[in-house]
């Protein structure tokens, strides 16, 4: 699979972050430009990362998964409504539990979740999750990405070794514009 098309990423991030707001603007729900930028990294991520095959490699669909309470609205589902990345079409799920989040590809574990961290992150850790989330100590837990807000802008933190032992592969590109952070991950 081929991680990158020709362009710059910070440039093809952002246009895409700018059409999930222009996409977003007639959405019957009042949400934050926060979201609709987290929702455009979410369907970004999925164009610079590899799972291992048996998850996410062989499906038809990537699934995007949202853990706890919905901070999107229905801005996620417009942003990823249509487009497909490697021929891969995009599927929306809200789930309250940790079984059903382990069958998609990309994860994210809103803050309402803050006290279960540990728990949904162990169980996640080794079944070829990108686990994403929003809170200060995610990535101490194991997380994988945490979209942290830093004075009105969205830093990207990516905990290699929760990586590692997920088994997912991001893209050389994608890190280049992360913070890197190598935090320990407790075994299951």
């Amino acid at each position: 699979m081929a991680l990158l098309g020709p362009g710059n990423l910070t440039v093809r991030l952002a246009l895409a972050a700018f059409g999930a707001l222009a996409a977003c603007a007639h959405a019957e729900e009042p949400v934050t430009d926060e979201y609709q930028v987290k929702a455009a990294f979410l369907y970004n991520f999925a164009k610079f990362v590899e799972w291992p095959s048996g998850t996410g490699g062989r499906s038809s669909s990537i699934a995007i998964c949202v853990l706890g309470q919905n901070p999107f609205g229905r801005v996620l589902e417009d942003t990823v409504d249509g487009k497909t990345v490697d021929g891969k079409t995009f599927v929306v799920r809200h789930v309250s539990e940790v079984k059903a989040a382990a069958h998609c590809q990309i994860v994210f574990v809103c803050s309402s979740e803050r006290k279960r961290f540990g728990a949904i992150l162990g169980e996640l850790r080794t079944g070829g999750v990108l686990t994403v989330g929003e809170s200060e100590g995610f990535i101490e837990e194991g997380g994988v990405v945490n979209l942290k807000l830093d004075g009105g802008k969205i830093q990207i933190q990516i905990n290699m070794n929760a990586a590692e032992q997920s088994g997912v592969r991001i893209s050389s590109k994608l890190l280049g514009l992360a913070q890197i952070i190598r935090k320990p991950v407790q075994a299951k």
